[in-house]
């Protein structure tokens, strides 16, 4: 089956459907094939039929009787009819295939008693690792199609998809919509897991530079519990399209973006998950529809309400982005985050390949409501308000004790402002980016949030 996964790979580089096969007389293989049908213009070269074909004329023979055939997706009709006209001792498949397979899912023609040879079939060898590169293939396929349905704005810039190809911890198939008044025509990239009608729906908001990669270690933990996950890159970030004028960012812009999300989604049952420009906007949106919303998981962010000074490590942060607006995002992360991956860095670095990519980058961090008339700064203190008197769901906060920027004592205050929110959970290790030690967090949350 290894080698017939190795044909597989073959027909994937080749544009074709991932599968391959081998037939083998003794320990000695005697054919090889991989799928050719868009490729040779033939809708008989399957992988197994290729296989067959070059079998019987190395064997110079059609009839190989003796052969076993190694095929890594469940044979349709037509190649299992061949195999047995091939008189063929034995069929070994690796994945299933419930729309068309013919030994077993959708019938079985090697039982079949009317035929006049028998040939034995056996299912489910290494049947995960021949059915991974199925689904991506047909995940991607897809995805392309899907790419077809939002026109790429002339305004605006679109990371190519071969970025994103292979990224570590990541493997959720993405969504696309463009529709929202707000976005006009610019394709916003969200990920939507776990069941629609869930106990829980946790709304993972990003912030400034990172994308919905941030929550892939707390997402595994919150779907293992049947329940829902939405996490939207904002627009500029992420496989969301992004603006090439750095003017094109505002907080009402991007705030009224995700209201408009959350209603077109129809989320409901939500646990808002916010860290960094997630919590700036995020925390403004439940005032608006508290019916949507019954917890709250706040990681190291704040609400500019532009009456208190910001903080020293916002600033410095803020001047150090002005001075080198090119700075490297993966580098960033490493920094504070000894213990990811180079891999896992590089997928930040994975938006934005050249400087037209970058400007929600450069205009995030002077977009902060640093003074009252500031914009965002009245809808700010409005909801400084909201979560101080009216606020009636549960709240959890989850502090990076190593945060220059958005530490504890940022933190601190902003939990004297959300009403009943308890005593925090402090991760001594953990620095600005908190999802990164998300996993702990999201265990302690599902308890606490628990229906």
């Amino acid at each position: 089956m290894r080698e017939a996964l190795a044909q597989a790979g073959l027909a994937l580089a080749a544009g074709e459907v991932p599968v391959g096969a081998v037939v083998v007389q003794g320990d000695r293989v005697v054919g090889r094939g991989h799928n050719r049908p868009v490729a040779g213009h033939d809708p008989t070269a399957h992988a197994e039929i290729m296989a067959l074909r070059e079998a019987a004329a190395a064997l110079g023979n059609y009839r190989l009787d003796g052969c076993e055939l190694f095929v890594t997706l469940e044979p349709c009709a037509m190649c299992s009819g061949a195999m047995l006209h091939a008189r063929l001792k034995r069929v070994v498949f690796g994945a299933p295939d419930p729309k068309t397979g013919a030994a077993g899912s959708v019938l079985n023609l090697f039982e079949e008693r009317r035929l006049n040879h028998r040939t034995q079939s056996t299912g489910g060898v290494l049947a995960a690792e021949c059915g991974e590169p199925i689904t991506r293939f047909f995940a991607s396929r897809r995805q392309e199609a899907r790419s077809t349905q939002h026109p790429l704005r002339e305004d605006a810039v679109r990371t190519p998809q071969e970025r994103f190809a292979g990224l570590p911890g990541y493997p959720w198939a993405p969504q696309y919509l463009s529709d929202l008044p707000s976005l006009r025509g610019l394709r916003m990239h969200y990920l939507d897991e776990g069941p629609k009608e869930a106990p829980i729906t946790w709304l993972c908001l990003h912030g400034n530079p990172a994308w919905s990669y941030l929550y892939r270690k707390m997402m595994p933990v919150f779907l293992a519990e049947g329940h829902r996950v939405v996490a939207p890159d904002m627009i500029g970030f992420g496989k969301s399209d992004k603006p090439k004028k750095d003017s094109a960012h505002g907080f009402g812009f991007h705030r009224q973006m995700l209201l408009e999300f959350v209603e077109r989604l129809d989320l409901h049952d939500i646990v808002l998950v916010v860290q960094d420009w997630g919590g700036l906007l995020g925390l403004t949106l439940p005032m608006e529809a508290p019916g949507r919303y019954r917890g709250l998981l706040v990681m190291n962010t704040v609400l500019a309400t532009g009456e208190v000074p910001l903080s020293e490590g916002f600033l410095a942060w803020r001047e150090m982005c002005a001075r080198n607006p090119e700075f490297d995002v993966a580098r960033l992360f490493a920094r504070g985050n000894p213990h990811l991956s180079p891999q896992e860095c590089a997928a930040y670095n994975a938006p934005f390949p050249d400087r037209g990519h970058r400007a929600a980058l450069r205009a995030f961090p002077p977009m902060v409501p640093e003074f009252p008339h500031s914009e965002g700064a009245e809808v700010s203190r409005r909801a400084r308000d909201f979560w101080r008197d009216d606020w009636q769901g549960r709240s959890f906060m989850a502090i990076g004790a190593q945060d220059p920027v958005l530490g504890p004592p940022v933190m601190h205050a902003l939990r004297a402002q959300i009403r009943g929110c308890p005593e925090p959970m402090v991760l001594q290790q953990a620095g600005h980016f908190v999802p990164e030690h998300g996993e702990e967090i999201a265990r302690r949350a599902v308890g606490y949030f628990r229906p």
